[in-house]
């Protein structure tokens, strides 16, 4: 079900971790290839490509490729109520942990009448993408828009495929969501074409349209598929991108007092996601590796995403991996820099404090990864791949600009002119110098 590898009885260096752990393949140079005339359509043809794209693509082609505000309206009044009070919940939880990550401006006195402060300024206009392939997504449309709007984003677009059962509109539980946050711009339109409508904006071809579809937007935010991720690559510096989002990833730290009926829970429930979907286990306990293999056969017979779960936990990139004890697994969790890792140890709290790679971290038994997935208040669009090396997940800082406003009077300039005239010189740049001169 779920292969092993073997690390007791050595200590590898991290390039030989990074060499040796599981990672699913994704090849972004090809899709680009694919990707790249689809760009080209939507620029140059607008609304039109977009249709012909659709009908290929989804097999199906909308009337409305933005869809009409009373249908978004109209889906939040059909919303079940126990999944519209899941939603309304999710929306105050994950409100109130972003409300509290704005940065501060500030204001520094260099010195007697100079002064420089710093601001943070939201992007103009944003567009979140929403998948619907595999799995429909309402809970991505509050993990992107309410970031953007706590972030105090004014313009906001959402686009999410067009389904075929539903007549070329997007999922209507993604529709209510919209609905439910105060967004009623929203495309049904999906893929790499809806990412070049973003950054291009689109011209509209029928008469629902109008003369602009679209307009183009200032940041691109939201998982998708290769071709999705590719699209973000060959836009990118045109506009802003979260990350370049591959297959979902969950690594679990766990010692022998962990259940293993839930980690082998947890290992399925992100494996469902897509049968790229990485699962990791890393354990000092060989017995906790046999209960959780043996937990796996269970819980893959009476999962309903039986194939595509079965896919992921045998493909390469899902391992359980075996180490000497929580030190060595730590080193091994820390190179791995899963997307969602969860630690299930014995003092689990120091553990996590001692993570350095990791793009969200859930502790103790208690706090599995779908309960971030819907509703603990933290963002679930975070990096894959590695990324969390570098990366964050998405918050109201993937949607924030830091300017620096500079303000000297005549003696601060004055006071530091020799030393700036000094530098100027020693760069070969003497304009510099006499833009300070002239002041004088």
């Amino acid at each position: 079900m779920i292969s092993r590898i073997d690390l007791r009885g050595r200590r590898p260096s991290r390039r030989e971790l990074l060499a040796e752990l599981p990672r699913a393949e994704l090849d972004v140079e090809h899709a680009t290839e694919v990707v790249a005339p689809i760009l080209e359509a939507v620029r140059t043809r607008g609304a039109a490509a977009l249709r012909e794209l659709s009908e290929r693509l989804d097999g199906v082609r909308p009337v409305h490729l933005r869809v009409p505000a009373d249908v978004v309206a109209d889906a939040a009044a059909a919303l079940d109520p126990q999944v519209r009070a899941a939603l309304e919940e999710t929306i105050v939880r994950v409100r109130r942990v972003h409300a509290a990550q704005r940065p501060q401006d500030f204001t520094v006195d260099v010195a007697p009448g100079a002064q420089v402060r710093q601001r943070w300024l939201p992007v103009r206009r944003v567009g979140l993408y929403v998948p619907g392939g595999l799995a429909v997504y309402p809970s991505s449309v509050v993990m992107n828009v309410v970031a953007a709007q706590e972030a105090g984003v004014t313009s906001l677009a959402v686009v999410s495929p067009p389904q075929k059962d539903r007549g070329g509109l997007p999922d209507p539980v993604v529709l209510a969501t919209c609905a439910l946050l105060g967004v009623d711009e929203v495309y049904a339109v999906g893929g790499a074409q809806a990412v070049a409508m973003l950054a291009y904006g689109a011209a509209g071809s029928d008469d629902v349209d109008g003369e602009t579809l679209c307009e183009s937007v200032d940041v691109i935010t939201g998982p998708g598929n290769v071709y999705v991720t590719a699209a973000k690559r060959m836009v990118r510096g045109l506009v802003g991108i979260d990350s370049e989002a591959g297959p979902t990833e969950i690594a679990i730290l766990a010692d022998a007092t962990a259940d293993p009926v839930h980690v082998a829970a947890d290992l399925v429930s992100q494996a469902e996601h897509d049968p790229l979907a990485a699962a990791v286990l890393v354990t000092p306990s060989v017995e906790l590796a046999g209960a959780v293999e043996a937990k796996l056969i269970d819980r893959v017979e009476i999962t309903a995403n039986r194939e595509r779960v079965v896919t992921a936990l045998r493909g390469s990139q899902s391992a359980i991996v075996l180490v000497d004890d929580l030190e060595a697994g730590l080193d091994v969790v820390n190179a791995y820099g899963a997307e969602h890792l969860e630690i299930q140890t014995v003092d689990a709290a120091a553990w996590a404090d001692r993570v350095t790679s990791a793009g969200a971290i859930f502790v103790g038994p208690w706090s599995p990864v779908s309960l971030g997935d819907y509703m603990a208040g933290s963002n679930h669009v975070l990096p894959t791949g590695g990324c969390a090396h570098f990366a964050s997940g998405l918050g109201v800082h993937s949607f924030l600009r830091a300017v620096q406003v500079i303000e000297y009077d005549a003696d601060a300039l004055a006071a530091v002119a020799d030393r700036v005239v000094a530098l100027a010189e020693a760069e070969r740049l003497p304009a510099h110098g006499e833009a300070i001169r002239a002041r004088f």
